[in-house]
């Protein structure tokens, strides 16, 4: 095929009357983007850019699958895969190409998955050139070598000018994201938030790895300087992103990785960090690594550019993303050997569950198709007092599959290399949100150190009489009064009444998958 950008696309379809634009540099796109005035450089050297009313974050509901020979039978339809047809893909896709006939388009071609044996490679166009930035930090970049001879397997089309007509394109809104398996392409329009198109890659090697042996997993993982991985999974607040940044470890990857027959790998080439009211003080990798060449949504600045991390007059989902090598004590090779620790995150806003508790496999299955933390009031409309919020495998947006498939996958990782599970809960202790108080980080970190260094290998544990989680009695850095939630009450009868409600909301939210989990894992549940 033609090294000629404009032949590239018009193999699928694509012509345009403007200029088309392959692998630019990052210099060459930020000058691209400022020229364009799709944002502004903020002191730190990070591209401002807003994403509009319609995408300061991902729209679930918008989001299709198309029902279709190749996703048919694997797919898990209902909940998070939202079906539509092939002739509606077919007509937004027509509609993406007549929106493209007059534009100037960016091309980035890279990769997904540091697996060698895996290595898949992508394709995105998009229509804004932060868009084809965001995807050279965020994907694997190329070599000259792999662009000569660059076969993408799956292609990303953004559109986030075009505005959908909620009731000709079936989208019921005016965003619309569409995957096809058989067209291997996904479509995404009227949403500038670039989350869709790495979320959308996700959801794609959700679907893919399971076939491949691999485990896809939605956390971050790290490694100690014995070689000693841990992965880290939670849903946006727990501190997924800024636990896995320790100076004491290395950073294998933010937010996607696999579980594959020789260890853990990154899927992505950068991190995707939520940055409301991140420091200096409090994440100095996280910090440090937004600058020139990042990309900054959404974040405000005050009259000299500086970034004001603590402002959320936009959204409270401010973003940076970064390429991994701005960490400083980053594994390049993006690789890890199976784990040692595995650990589940939660914010628990009801002050209920202990700050660290050591699970057994079964435990472990259950928390990990629960997937559990809680909404703070503020953080959304309508939200006045804590909500409790279940997503299953910490990523059920984002699951093609049903939930039990990847939990017998954890199941069976575990069985044969014998992890550690641990819950770890960064929310509130002394009462609920409002009444009692945010587990310092510097605290959970102590936990954390001490559950993947083996400090707590041979403490004595106890069993939460609330919730029955094994629960050390002691830790190296912790006031051992705190452990347990109950002691840092004041009234222990309030307690037992929060503590029965949310064991029934687990309960609850359980019962939708029970009919795909063994016996054990659900024995191992929290009942009323």
């Amino acid at each position: 095929m033609s090294d000629n950008p404009k032949d590239i696309l018009k193999s699928i379809g694509i012509e345009t009357s403007g200029n088309v634009h392959r692998n630019l540099t990052v210099p060459e796109l930020v000058e691209h983007a400022l020229a364009r005035e799709e944002g502004f450089l903020a002191s730190n050297g990070g591209l401002i850019v807003r994403t509009g009313s319609r995408g300061t974050g991902r729209s679930p509901k918008a989001k299709f699958t198309v029902r279709e020979p190749a996703s048919e039978e694997g797919v898990w339809w209902g909940g998070p895969n939202q079906e539509t047809t092939p002739e509606a893909f077919e007509s937004l896709y027509q509609k993406i190409l007549n929106h493209y006939r007059d534009r100037d388009l960016y091309i980035f071609d890279g990769f997904v998955l540091a697996d060698p044996k895996l290595k898949m490679p992508i394709r995105v166009i998009a229509e804004k050139a932060w868009h084809a930035q965001f995807s050279q930090t965020q994907f694997r970049r190329p070599t000259p070598e792999d662009l000569e001879h660059h076969d993408p397997k799956f292609i990303v089309l953004a559109a986030p000018e075009l505005v959908l007509d909620p009731e000709k394109d079936g989208t019921g809104g005016e965003v619309g994201v569409m995957l096809s398996f058989s067209r291997k392409m996904i479509l995404i329009a009227g949403s500038a938030y670039a989350g869709e198109i790495k979320k959308g890659m996700f959801t794609v090697l959700n679907f893919l790895m399971p076939d491949r042996g691999v485990l896809p997993m939605h956390c971050s993982a790290n490694v100690g300087s014995k070689g000693d991985t841990a992965l880290f999974f939670g849903l946006s607040g727990t501190g997924k992103t800024s636990l896995s940044a320790d100076p004491n470890r290395r950073l294998i990857g933010d937010d996607e990785h696999g579980w594959g027959p020789d260890g853990i790998f990154n899927f992505e080439g950068g991190c995707y960090a939520k940055c409301i009211r991140i420091s200096l003080e409090t994440e100095p990798q996280i910090y440090n690594a937004l600058r020139f060449g990042s990309v900054l949504e959404n974040v405000m600045v005050d009259d000299r550019r500086n970034p004001d991390y603590f402002d959320s007059t936009i959204t409270e989902n401010t973003r940076g993303t970064y390429p991994l090598e701005y960490i400083d004590n980053v594994e390049i090779s993006a690789y890890g050997d199976h784990p040692k620790n595995v650990v589940f995150l939660t914010a628990d806003a009801f002050g209920l569950l202990p700050p660290l508790a050591r699970l057994n496999p079964q435990q472990a299955a259950y928390q990990f198709i629960s997937g559990y933390t809680a909404k703070l009031a503020g953080t959304e409309r309508g939200i006045n007092e804590p909500q409790a919020t279940f997503s299953a495998c910490f990523g059920l947006p984002f699951l093609p599959r049903h939930p039990g498939v990847y939990a017998d996958m954890l199941m069976e990782r575990a069985a044969k290399h014998g992890n550690n599970f641990w819950l770890v809960n960064t929310g509130w202790s002394g009462g609920s949100y409002g009444v009692g108080e945010r587990m310092p980080i510097h605290l959970t970190r102590s936990l954390l150190n001490a559950a993947v260094e083996g400090d707590l290998d041979n403490v004595k544990y106890e069993d939460d009489p609330a919730f029955g989680l094994s629960v050390p009695t002691e830790c190296p850095g912790a006031d051992a009064n705190l452990l347990f939630p109950r002691n840092t009450w004041e009234d222990k009868d309030a307690y037992d009444v929060k503590a029965r409600e949310l064991r029934g909301l687990f309960e609850d939210n359980f019962k939708k998958y029970e009919a795909n989990v063994s016996p054990e894992v659900i024995a191992a549940g929290f009942k009323r």
